[in-house]
């Protein structure tokens, strides 16, 4: 497996990121050695929390919540994960897939040997967490999600699977304006026509060999309304970025593990392992399901509330796990780490030292 390594130096001017560096070598199912980065801050004899991120994001999303938890004297770790931040990129699709992803995910836990742990994850973070936690439960005491879940389906009709195909094989490669039309359809009640509506997603990562990381984060965390986005993203589509003189800082740190394409290839293809269609994580996607369906440690719902592209799992995920608690909901949209950081924190914190 040929793994690429983002040089030191693509992370130099980061704001906010004064982080020491720590690393965990753990081995592919061939064998390779592959390094994992996290960043670990606050009293190590603390309640623990850690946050797993989601794609194309890095550690850098929680920048903005680790001093709260500093503040109230708890341990926050947040690892990188593989094809991410500072951690190895595997060069290679076939070196991706859901299952990779856990695997190397236990592997780094166990090396760490952390426990008594309060889970969180958003997006794949907790797609990967989740299928985490039900393999390793023992390491954990309590579970947070938000904007994610656990996605089953195994009955899906033909003509839909057919349709998705097609268009992923042989459709032209969407805008990010057709993105945005048909991830805001996808809120409301789950159905099986939210799959035509994701693919498009999917398709966009896949196709854009040089996927404009910095730019989607400005967009979908630094509003996509104010004028600097609007402009950036115009010297994305005419294939001028680095023609642009005012970046934005979000962009800049976003981009920074990736100085060229060949360093994207988790985050192209990782959309395309969410298990919306039936497919080979279907099985483990069950086992994990009906684990949660027993479980009886504290288990928190934490969604946005306003996130098109999540919203409709948050039910999902309440009636998996039945003895799951809700929180309020505190808008921020998908990224609500960067959003709202405070408020997310509030709910994490106060969860972490409620009784159980």
């Amino acid at each position: 497996m040929k793994v690429l390594r983002t040089p030191e130096k693509s992370f130099k001017d980061l704001k906010n990121y004064p982080y020491k560096p720590h690393y965990t070598i753990i081995k592919s199912k061939n064998g390779d050695n592959l390094r994992i980065h996290h960043i670990e801050e606050g009293p190590k004899n603390g309640p623990t929390v850690v946050c797993f991120h989601g794609q194309p994001a890095w550690s850098y999303l929680y920048t903005k919540m680790i001093p709260y938890f500093l503040k109230e004297q708890i341990r926050i770790i947040c690892p990188d994960l593989p094809g991410y931040g500072k951690s190895d990129k595997p060069s290679k699709k076939e070196d991706y897939s859901y299952q990779n992803q856990v695997d190397w995910m236990v592997q780094w836990l166990k090396k760490n040997e952390l426990e008594n742990l309060t889970f969180f994850g958003q997006d794949w973070g907790g797609l990967i967490g989740l299928r985490v936690v039900a393999q390793e439960p023992e390491c954990f005491n309590k579970v947070v999600v938000g904007n994610t879940g656990l996605p089953y389906n195994p009955n899906v009709s033909k003509s839909i699977l057919k349709e998705r195909e097609e268009f992923i094989k042989n459709g032209e490669t969407p805008t990010l304006y057709d993105i945005y039309n048909n991830l805001k359809g996808m809120k409301g009640k789950l159905s099986k026509h939210q799959i035509l509506k994701f693919m498009y997603w999917q398709k966009y990562c896949w196709d854009t060999e040089d996927l404009p990381v910095g730019l989607l984060m400005s967009m979908i965390g630094g509003g996509s309304k104010k004028l600097s986005t609007i402009l950036y993203y115009a010297f994305v589509e005419m294939g001028a970025e680095k023609l642009f003189p005012f970046k934005p800082e979000i962009a800049k740190a976003f981009d920074a593990p990736f100085p060229s394409r060949e360093y994207k290839m988790g985050v192209r293809s990782m959309p395309m392992q969410v298990p919306i269609i039936p497919d080979s994580s279907l099985a483990a996607q069950k086992k994990a399901r009906d684990f949660f369906k027993s479980w009886n440690k504290p288990f928190l719902s934490a969604f946005a509330g306003n996130d098109p592209i999540t919203n409709s799992m948050e039910k999902d995920v309440l009636k998996m796990c039945p003895k799951a608690l809700k929180a309020p909901y505190i808008g921020g949209g998908h990224f609500y780490q960067w959003t709202k950081p405070k408020e997310l924190s509030d709910i994490i914190i106060k969860f972490v030292k409620a009784d159980s």
